[in-house]
């Protein structure tokens, strides 16, 4: 039996975008769990509201519903411990807790400001309307104001990842040989990027732009079939 998903989408219901959910869609395709995906927009909260949340990613396990990507990481690998391990051990999944919050202030934080203004773009008029009022009473300004600097902001954005570039000297993921959740935590990040903003993130030469694409190419292709800008 296939769990279910509800993944963020806009106008386009086979581009899902929100990097939580592709934290928990890379989760998933590790265990080799099979998943039914449910398409979500930002204005559906009633949706989500039978299953005690109020944004996604949310899965269904049979009758069980588990909010939050974090939460959904350890549910599957304290459920399902007879298929691949999400952290190898006790020492892997308190590393990936700091990782966790790493890639939510970091890397979700150090992308939104450079991407926000295009996310609107990928929005059916009333989610876009929605997002906007909602983005720009949280930052205090207006989303192509947050944006405006973009070109010089990337540049600080990219200085910031260096501790990944000094693990990616020695080893091909974060989890070593093999990815593990501490990759998709920050991957998350960049596939939500390539699917909302055709923005530059990363340098080609980069050694973080190398590990994007292996991740891409993980599990026969799951996240580059995903549509996305080509960056």
């Amino acid at each position: 039996m296939s769990v279910k998903l509800f993944e963020l989408v806009g106008t386009d219901v086979g581009r899902p975008f929100s990097p939580f959910c592709w934290r928990t869609r890379m989760a998933l395709a590790h265990k080799d769990l099979s998943v039914d995906s449910i398409p979500w927009r930002f204005t559906e909260k009633s949706a989500l509201a039978c299953h005690g949340a109020e944004k996604v990613p949310v899965m269904l396990d049979g009758d069980r519903a588990v909010v939050d990507s974090w939460t959904i990481a350890n549910y599957l690998e304290d459920h399902y411990p007879d298929r691949p391990s999400l952290f190898g051990g006790a020492g892997g999944r308190a590393m990936a807790r700091f990782m966790n919050a790493w890639g939510d202030i970091a890397v979700v934080g150090g992308i939104f400001p450079l991407i926000i203004a295009d996310i609107p773009n990928n929005l059916a008029a009333e989610d876009a309307a929605y997002f906007r009022a909602s983005r720009e009473a949280r930052f205090g300004k207006r989303l192509e104001d947050i944006m405006a600097g973009r070109d010089q902001a990337v540049v600080s954005f990219r200085k910031s990842l260096e501790p990944l570039r000094q693990t990616f000297k020695t080893q091909a993921f974060i989890g070593g040989d093999a990815p593990d959740y501490a990759d998709y935590i920050v991957f998350g990040g960049f596939q939500w990027a390539r699917v909302v903003s055709p923005f530059r993130l990363l340098e080609e030469t980069d050694s973080v732009h190398a590990w994007r694409e292996r991740l891409l190419d993980a599990f026969d292709g799951l996240a580059r079939k995903s549509p996305g800008y080509p960056v």
